[in-house]
């Protein structure tokens, strides 16, 4: 058996020290992927960096025992957090407290106590000989549209042998989730006309017009809740619709020459996800000749965004028999978030979702995860160090 040299952290240390790094999206999340390096190098376990084209942000693959044998295991788990600027945080957000049960800090919950845990039993599963190996899956930008994710499968985890499933490491309080909503995002544009308020019939007002997508929008909404989800699977359970920031208008006596809105909507796997932007796109079309009638060079235009797809259930595939097996549970659930689970799924992987911490608590101040659910996901990992020494 080789000998290592390498630094030793319980799994609450590894959580305290991944939470240290302020990785927030708009950040570099280099340090991180550096003390991870470092630690990883401290226990001859091979590892290689997917960067961004600026070379400010990376992902990292690992390997820990037997690198070309098929079935191996896939953890993946994003390094970013989100913000915490507004929030009434009752400390440092990025230094780990312990209260009353609850470990609190950015990322505690979304998501670095999952591969913290993970990583820190590292020389746990290098104890013994494995006959599988386990893949660490680090990304970057999950939280702002699942970014990093993508390049790392198509550049790293396609070339692997072909691992029997991937556990994607996002909150569900340890149970297993084998599908969720998928994520489309969008942005629409509304060029209108300007002129005096006193001169609303010489000017195509933009904002008005975009009130008036907003609200088709929230009729679609209406219609999707009242469609629902014959499974009852989702909560809640129909496809969700929700505009967000909209800007628009310089001064009030400013017929608005330009608005723009931010819309998505998150659908049930198996619907068909052209019908709400095709019916958009007709409505829009319809208001069209009363803003060309004043001006030729006023548009309605959107323009797609984030796209996350969605986890499709296969019900009683080896993988997720063997995630049901290690989280010692019988049934599997549905979640409406988004993940990079489809992703992984659409590279032909089956996957589903298991870590620690409730989704409820994930961007919220004082951000936590309990005690007891950092417990139950080590058992869970040790179970994992079983199974790939068996």
């Amino acid at each position: 058996m080789t000998q290592h040299n390498g630094t030793r952290f319980t799994p609450k240390e590894m959580i305290a020290k991944l939470i240290s790094f302020d990785t927030v999206s708009r950040n570099s999340n280099l340090k991180l992927i550096e003390f991870l390096e470092d630690y990883l190098d401290g226990w001859g376990v091979s590892h290689s960096r997917v960067e961004n084209e600026d070379g400010t942000k990376a992902n990292l693959l690992a390997t820990v025992g037997p690198a070309d044998t098929p079935g191996g295991i896939v953890l993946s788990g994003h390094t970013d957090v989100v913000p915490v600027d507004g929030q009434e945080w009752t400390a440092d957000p990025f230094t780990l407290r312990e209260i009353d049960g609850k470990l609190l800090g950015r990322g505690t919950c979304d998501m670095k106590s999952f591969f913290a845990i993970a990583l820190a039993l590292v020389p746990d599963f290098l104890a013994k000989d494995m006959s599988v190996p386990i893949h660490f899956a680090l990304s970057y930008d999950e939280e702002i549209g699942c970014l990093g994710v993508r390049p790392l499968i198509d550049q790293a985890v396609r070339h692997l042998p072909k691992p029997s499933v991937v556990i994607v490491g996002e909150p569900t309080d340890m149970n297993v989730v084998n599908a969720h909503k998928s994520i489309y995002a969008f942005r629409t544009d509304v060029r209108g006309l300007e002129a005096h308020s006193s001169a609303t019939h010489e000017g195509v007002n933009a904002v008005m017009i975009a009130a008036e997508l907003i609200h088709f929008i929230s009729d679609l909404a209406d219609e999707m809740k009242a469609t629902g989800d014959p499974t009852g699977r989702f909560d809640p359970p129909y496809t969700s619709v929700h505009v967000g920031p909209i800007e628009g208008g310089m001064a009030l006596n400013i017929i608005p020459k330009d608005c723009s809105f931010q819309w998505e909507f998150r659908s049930l796997p198996g619907q068909d996800t052209d019908e709400i932007l095709n019916r958009v796109n007709v409505f829009a079309k319809t208001l069209l000749p009363r803003m060309h009638a004043v001006s030729k060079d006023t548009y309605i235009e959107t323009v797609p965004g984030a796209f996350v797809p969605p986890l499709v259930p296969e019900n009683g595939s080896p993988g997720e028999t063997l995630v049901l097996k290690l989280a010692e549970q019988n049934s599997t659930l549905a979640v409406s978030y988004g993940t990079e689970a489809g992703l992984f799924q659409l590279a032909d992987i089956p996957t589903v979702i298991c870590g620690p911490g409730s989704i409820l608590q994930a961007h919220k101040p004082d951000e936590y995860v309990l005690v007891s659910q950092v417990d139950a996901c080590e058992r869970f990992m040790r179970r994992l160090i079983d199974y790939v020494h068996s």
